[in-house]
């Protein structure tokens, strides 16, 4: 698939998302999708192998959360080859998005996709989350990695300002059983997502941290 048929999907998904992209983030998103494309035959970064799928699967579903986050400061914790992270990060330049994972593949490749695409609002970090110590909490944590809400609220609890909210990327099927959530977080919004071209079902779950009382 060329660039340009890709560039046109792009535009084409973005306009079924009523997301509005200047040409030029039209243009790095692309060219991300070039560097994962190239960097993924080398160090593993993604199962999926076609491009046309990674727009669509990577991409448009990353793009499908953009008019609903929220706050200042985000991190993307369990990122992996930059997902959700770049698509917000390019799409959001006066916000600041950090990247963070263990693996140093990972990460490596991720400086490139900063350095080359001349993302001056992302920090990658190179370290287990439960390790990651930052001077300033966030006001907003968002992955795609986590396999349970609970586990998402346990690891990355320190690194969430009061008030902040988790935002949780989940299929349909992976659905949980939320009130189980410790008390101190309160579960604000279910969103249901349509990912133009892609059949299975996406949600987006954001709970906040609530400040403690007294």
């Amino acid at each position: 698939m060329t660039p340009l048929t890709l560039t046109s999907s792009l535009e084409k998904g973005l306009q079924e998302l009523d997301v509005k992209a200047t040409s030029e983030q039209v243009s790095r998103l692309i060219q991300y999708l070039a560097l994962l494309e190239k960097w993924n035959k080398v160090y593993n970064l993604t199962a999926i192998r076609d491009p046309k799928e990674m727009l669509v699967k990577h991409l448009l579903d990353s793009l499908a959360t953009v008019p609903h986050i929220t706050g200042q400061r985000w991190i993307d914790v369990g990122t992996g080859g930059g997902l959700p992270g770049i698509p917000l990060a390019i799409m959001f330049p006066e916000k600041q998005v950090d990247l963070l994972d263990s693996n140093s593949k990972k990460t490596r490749f991720l400086i490139q996709v900063k350095t080359e695409l001349r993302l001056n609002n992302v920090q990658v970090v190179h370290q287990r989350v439960e390790n990651y110590q930052p001077v300033e909490l966030y006001d907003g944590i968002i992955s795609r990695a986590f396999a349970s809400m609970n586990d998402m609220l346990h690891w990355t609890n320190h690194l969430l300002k009061d008030g902040g909210a988790w935002w949780a990327m989940k299929g349909q099927k992976e659905f949980e059983d939320l009130t189980a959530l410790p008390g101190e977080v309160s579960v604000q919004k279910v969103i249901e997502l349509s990912v133009p071209e892609l059949e299975a079902e996406r949600m987006l779950l954001k709970v906040v941290k609530e400040a403690p009382k007294g």
